[in-house]
């Protein structure tokens, strides 16, 4: 299996790109701004995804959506490990989506991908009259987009338990008192944290805190390489971590 790295340069990427050959796969090479030959990275996405079957994609919001027409002619399977996307990005992937599989994830911890599924499981069964929902993060302090988007994948699978929008019930730069039925996010920047996530859910008698720290970001960089294994050969759609556990 050929796998390429867009944003191979970065800290996830470089990891990525080592998981790759760890696990006895073909490092087809990279994307970055900065062409290097000698290591087969080019600036091209056409360029990456002719030589590959699948491409993980850790680079920025704003690179990630000028690589969806790119991998879609190529028919090259997209792992998509970054975050932040505006509407607009996220038109882009899931028109892709269409013709080629894309797995979209917000983090590729096992343990969070299980955590998603534990915070829907919570929506659904404690009420929000009884249940208030706050959703803490913490990151290093060279992390741009805030609340991250685990914690607002955290929030989506706890909306979808109680049946609502998350973006309804979302309180971020919260002024005054909590909204009935919200869902609070605070973000926490500084030093070289790797990501800390929980979900924190009190009533009148108890409180219950789901919380993953990951302490290395190898466990993304093997969850990443894990789930490009897992979509070559999947037909056209837009698929998720919580599938591969399905599996």
């Amino acid at each position: 299996m050929r796998i390429g790295i867009a944003g191979i340069t970065g800290r996830l990427g470089a990891l990525c790109a080592e998981e790759v050959v760890a696990s006895r796969l073909d490092l087809a090479g990279g994307l970055s701004r900065k062409a290097d030959p000698a290591r087969h990275i080019v600036t091209d996405p056409a360029t990456l995804a002719d030589r590959c079957d699948v491409v993980i994609d850790v680079s920025s919001p704003e690179a990630t959506c000028t690589h969806a027409e790119a991998f879609a002619k190529a028919g090259c399977a997209w792992v998509i490990g970054t975050t932040g996307f505006d509407a607009a990005q996220e038109a882009a992937i899931t028109q892709a989506a269409q013709t080629i599989p894309v797995l979209k994830a917000a983090n590729f911890a096992p343990g969070l991908t299980l955590l998603l599924d534990l915070a829907r499981q919570l929506g659904a069964k404690l009420p929000a009259d009884e249940y208030d929902a706050e959703i803490l993060e913490t990151h290093h302090r060279q992390k741009r987009d805030a609340p991250s988007g685990t914690a607002l994948a955290i929030g989506e699978r706890f909306a979808e338990g109680r049946n609502v929008a998350l973006a309804n019930v979302t309180e971020i730069d919260r002024s005054g008192l909590r909204g009935e039925g919200a869902i609070g996010f605070a973000s926490l920047r500084a030093g070289q944290i790797v990501g800390e996530h929980s979900l924190i859910l009190t009533s009148g008698t108890e409180q219950i805190t789901l919380s993953h720290r990951a302490f290395d970001r190898r466990v993304f960089a093997q969850g990443a390489v894990k789930a490009a294994r897992w979509l070559a050969g999947k037909p056209a759609g837009l698929y998720t971590m919580t599938e591969i556990f399905e599996a």
